[in-house]
């Protein structure tokens, strides 16, 4: 059985933004590599942002509006690399314990 050490949380939510996690032994599954295409594509847009975000600060003519929707841009990216950050964390702890019961 699967232990929750061992749960790869993806890079999405569930309803009720409940997280959702894969119990698989595959790295190379379609459900692990559709979790890997979408975390790299949620570090890139994060990657984008903070260009953007360098931009807009450096420009003193950037209205409150175009800020807020920027900050809210942000605020979803940096959840989401939150998440990458915590299931990638998992999943070293877990191969951590795998290897070391070896």
């Amino acid at each position: 059985m699967t232990t929750p050490n061992e749960l790869r949380l993806l890079p999405w939510s569930g309803p009720g933004d409940r997280p959702c996690y894969l119990s698989t032994d595959d790295p190379d599954g379609y459900m692990s590599r559709l979790a890997d295409s979408i975390e790299a594509i949620q570090l890139g847009t994060a990657r984008e942002l903070l260009e953007e975000a360098s931009e807009v600060l450096g420009n003193q003519d950037t209205s409150l509006d175009e800020m807020r929707c920027l900050v809210t841009e942000l605020t979803r990216a940096l959840r989401d690399v939150y998440r990458v950050a915590t299931s990638r964390g998992h999943l070293r702890a877990a191969n951590d314990l795998r290897e070391s019961a070896y």
